[in-house]
């Protein structure tokens, strides 16, 4: 479709084939693609503060393998498979108060030790995992795998989505101060007088919820919470209101370019948008590696 017959169909109501397509299907799974790519970055953005980490990652605290083994049940029984997203957000709610509970179970918490317990739990979850996968039939393994790798296939626009992805970025712009603070260190922090412990799992639970609605979305999709966060700092500007609102952009346009290339790379066959996120993530990564190394 060309672009005056887009613009043709998106602004004139018709009951045209070419409107149904771009209204019913081309555009619903545009928008979402960009809320998914929004969520994981400005996910991706506070879980880098939250860790001290630039090379943290949204997955890291298990947040996903919840979301993945509760799916994966549900696929697996064939009942209530019309509620995936909604089976994917209680498994990674789960799996956030799960480590939440063991993390706070001792008295000296410390970042080290929320990353400590998410990656025991991930790796958890991922031999959950295999273990569901080596027992599935063979009918559901498809798509079992494409959820797994991040598919968007089956996204329907909702404003809820929305709503969340525009709540988390208020709520982050209203804590960008405490976190410039928090990225010189937690004992620059604490000697400003910053509560560190009560900011901190104010940024997991926050981190936990953008994480979730993402998963709950789209499946398991790498890379774009590291890649977009690291590649804005790499401006020089680490100022995070500058840096949270300019994640959520760039994240959403990178993702929206991605599912665009998973459709039309190898058509009429459809990759998983996962799989192109992680194609060019990962020079992308070592090139921003490169040039930091080199600075």
């Amino acid at each position: 479709m060309h672009f005056p017959q887009l613009i043709h169909a998106i602004f004139t109501k018709s009951n045209s084939v070419q409107h149904e397509i771009v209204m019913q299907i081309r555009l619903p799974r545009v928008l979402m693609a960009f809320i998914v790519g929004g969520l994981l970055s400005l996910a991706g953005a506070l879980m880098q503060v939250l860790l001290r980490n630039p090379l943290a990652d949204p997955y890291v605290l298990g947040i996903s393998g919840g979301a993945a083994v509760a799916s994966l049940l549900v696929m697996l029984i064939g009942v209530f498979t019309s509620f995936l997203y909604l089976w994917a957000f209680v498994g990674s709610l789960f799996s956030m108060l799960l480590v939440m509970s063991l993390a706070r179970s001792s008295r000296n918490f410390s970042s080290l030790r929320l990353l400590l317990t998410g990656v025991v739990i991930a790796t958890g979850w991922a031999a959950i995992i295999s273990f569901i996968l080596s027992v599935s039939p063979q009918h559901n393994l498809r798509g079992m795998l494409f959820w797994l790798m991040g598919d968007l296939s089956y996204a329907r626009f909702s404003y809820w989505h929305l709503l969340i992805l525009v709540i988390g970025l208020v709520i982050s712009l209203f804590l960008a101060k405490p976190l410039n603070i928090l990225a010189r260190g937690e004992i620059t922090a604490k000697s400003l007088g910053l509560n560190t412990q009560r900011l901190s799992w104010l940024l997991y639970f926050i981190t936990s919820l953008l994480t979730a609605c993402a998963v709950s979305i789209a499946g398991c999709i790498g890379f774009v919470g590291l890649i977009v966060p690291h590649m804005l700092r790499q401006f020089g500007n680490n100022d995070h209101r500058f840096i949270l609102p300019g994640s959520v952009l760039l994240g959403g346009i990178l993702l929206t370019l991605a599912d665009t290339l998973s459709r039309s790379l190898m058509a009429p066959i459809q990759l998983p948008v996962g799989v192109v996120t992680a194609i060019l993530g990962v020079p992308c990564f070592l090139f921003l590696l490169y040039r930091g190394n080199k600075k």
